[in-house]
């Protein structure tokens, strides 16, 4: 979505800010401190503390500045001095989250300060009446229809001040809020570009613009300002889109340019590793993370949800009791306790922790995901349903809940629905063999054997997690009577298996080794045929047809029956397993690997 053609030519006369141009240039780390310190300030006085505090954990992890080149504070205009009182007053108000007596005060006020907090205070004052209605009501679950009363109201007067060219850049930051809050997405959009024009360095707005991009060809063709700040914006993007090399690369440039101490990147390299199921390397950063910045509760929730992978109890445990003595009413603290007793196996407390962090936040995504995971074990699929479509609603890219969505309607027996959700959650990560597996199974169930093959081989060729893609793909191999594709893929997983060492089940194991001794028995390959049925042999299900089978192998070569050589087999078996080396042909490998379903 292109921005609106106004963007570029917005009066200089718009803005009251003292906010000096942002460079694309990264040479000057000092002017860049300077115009972090400055944004910090006066987002703070808006109170636009998140912001505040983003540009200050910036400035921080830049080199102090000299007294000489320390700036003295704006300077203040006579609309400022006229409502000095009042925003003193208000602000005070504001702080204690009384918004209502904040925005009588603020009434009649001309300044731009006092005028964005009057808005602001109005627009705040809905939220909490929509969240507290919303809370005591109807629970964390029902899908009400509590709207933001104030919404309307403040579109219109924002609109009038816009059209007028009246709006500084945090007024047009807040009028973005509110088109978005009304699901006007494109005007939406265009604001948010007009905002990032304006004023550059608040990155409230660029926030914003990335939680309404969908995709990177929307990406392509915002016209955004050419600022240091837009470096930002394009790694915690990619990172959002699961561009996860480009974020990397990103992220990278910005610590060699300078910004090597900022927790935040920091945080958000962890993330990234975190999306791309590098759990090793993401574990690794955050407990970095935690030594330099011990009572940092941010991102808290994505390292924990690390140490729950890993079953990493005792290390949850103490993450969870150190969140709650720093602060035990936030977020990110819930979902790491409700994380803590989920993988004690306690569902029912843990579904009770995420639906208070749903409390305090109703539109933090990781917490519907969450509770969405417990309800499927609880075998509440109806729940599970509704708390995947809210974390849904609040982010549409957010894979997991498509994906939790597929899994409920595949215990529901729908595979049409499946088929759909899990397609979503392909789209969002094409290189996860997760959702392959999973897109594979729907199509097998719906009898579409050709796509499900394509799926199983992708999912192998991108790198099969849970080692079940290629076991898969030979069983449909052998339903479908291709005898010699599907002992080419058990021999290639039973290779994998050996290769890296892993122990995984023996059920998957012995029925490879089964499908193999018997398939080189009818190829009349007697050593091949011997060595698997001895394999066989280790397994309790499969003990007594490899017994079988190896005197039927000794009674058949008593009797002087040769090995065959004009049956093909495969290729060749793994060393270890071959009682020798006997060349065997290889058939041409499966052609699917380039077809993405």
């Amino acid at each position: 979505m292109a921005a609106s053609s106004s963007i570029v030519s917005v009066a200089p006369t718009a803005s009251s800010v003292p906010v000096l141009p942002s460079s694309c240039d990264f040479s000057n780390l000092r002017e860049i401190k300077k115009q972090l310190l400055l944004i910090a300030g006066l987002t703070r006085e808006r109170g636009l503390l998140h912001s505040s505090k983003w540009s200050a954990e910036l400035a921080f992890s830049l080199p102090a500045l000299p007294l000489s080149e320390l700036q003295p504070p704006p300077p203040i205009t006579e609309e400022d001095a006229q409502d000095m009182d009042a925003y003193t007053l208000a602000k005070a108000y504001f702080d204690v989250k009384e918004y209502d007596r904040a925005a009588h005060f603020l009434h009649g006020c001309n300044s731009k300060k006092a005028y964005f907090l009057y808005m602001y205070s109005r627009y705040l004052s809905g939220e909490k009446k929509k969240d507290d209605e919303t809370v005591d009501s109807l629970g964390p679950l029902e899908k009400g229809q509590v709207k933001n009363e104030a919404l309307r109201e403040l579109r219109v007067e924002l609109s009038k001040k816009h059209q007028a060219r009246e709006l500084d850049g945090f007024g047009l930051y807040l009028y973005g809020v509110v088109l978005r809050k009304l699901d006007l997405v494109k005007e939406a959009i265009d604001v948010f570009v007009e905002a990032t024009h304006v004023l550059p360095l608040h990155w409230g707005a660029w926030l914003e613009l990335c939680n309404l991009i969908t995709d990177k060809e929307m990406l392509k063709f915002l016209s955004l300002p050419d600022t240091w700040m837009k470096e930002f914006f394009l790694a915690h993007i990619y990172t959002e889109l699961q561009l996860i090399e480009e974020a990397l690369q990103k992220y990278q440039n910005l610590i060699d340019v300078g910004f090597s101490k900022s927790s935040y990147i920091v945080s958000q390299i962890a993330v990234a590793y975190h999306n791309i199921r590098d759990i090793d390397k993401a574990l690794s950063i955050f407990n970095e993370l935690r030594k330099q910045d011990p009572y940092r509760i941010e991102n808290m929730d994505t390292f924990s949800n690390l140490l729950y992978v890993r079953s990493m109890k005792s290390e949850l445990s103490y993450l969870a009791h150190n969140l709650c003595e720093i602060d035990k009413y936030r977020v990110e603290t819930c979902c790491v306790i409700g994380n803590y007793y989920s993988l004690r196996s306690q569902h029912e407390k843990a579904a009770l922790y995420f639906q208070r962090a749903l409390k305090l936040n109703p539109r933090y995504l990781g917490a519907w995901t969450l509770m969405g995971h417990e309800y499927m074990e609880m075998k509440n699929t109806s729940a599970a349903i509704q708390a995947y479509r809210h974390a849904i609603e609040v982010n549409k890219r957010d894979y997991r809940a498509w994906y939790g969505l597929g899994q409920t309607y595949e215990i529901l027996k729908m595979p049409f629905y499946c088929l759909y959700y899990y397609r979503r959650a392909h789209q969002l990560r094409p290189n996860d063999s997760r959702m392959l597996v999973a897109l594979g199974e729907c199509y097998e169930k719906l009898n579409q054997l050709v796509e499900a093959k394509k799926c199983y081989w992708r999912a192998y060729a991108v790198g099969d997690v849970e080692k079940m893609a290629l076991v898969k793909l030979a069983k449909l191999h052998e339903q479908l009577t291709e005898s010699e594709q599907a002992a080419q893929c058990y021999i290639k997983y039973i290779q994998d298996i050996y290769s890296c060492g892993e122990i995984v089940e023996h059920l998957e194991e012995s029925t490879a080794f089964r499908y193999l001794a018997q398939y080189y028995f009818k190829c009349k390959l007697w050593d091949e045929a011997s060595a698997c049925a001895q394999k066989c042999c280790a397994f309790n299900d499969t003990r007594e047809e490899g017994k079988a089978l190896l005197r039927q192998i000794l009674q058949l070569r008593n009797q002087g029956e040769t090995p065959s050589t004009e049956i093909p087999a495969p290729f060749f078996l793994p060393a270890s397993l071959s009682a020798n080396n006997t060349p065997t042909r290889r058939v041409s490998p499966l052609n699917l690997s380039s077809v993405t379903p």
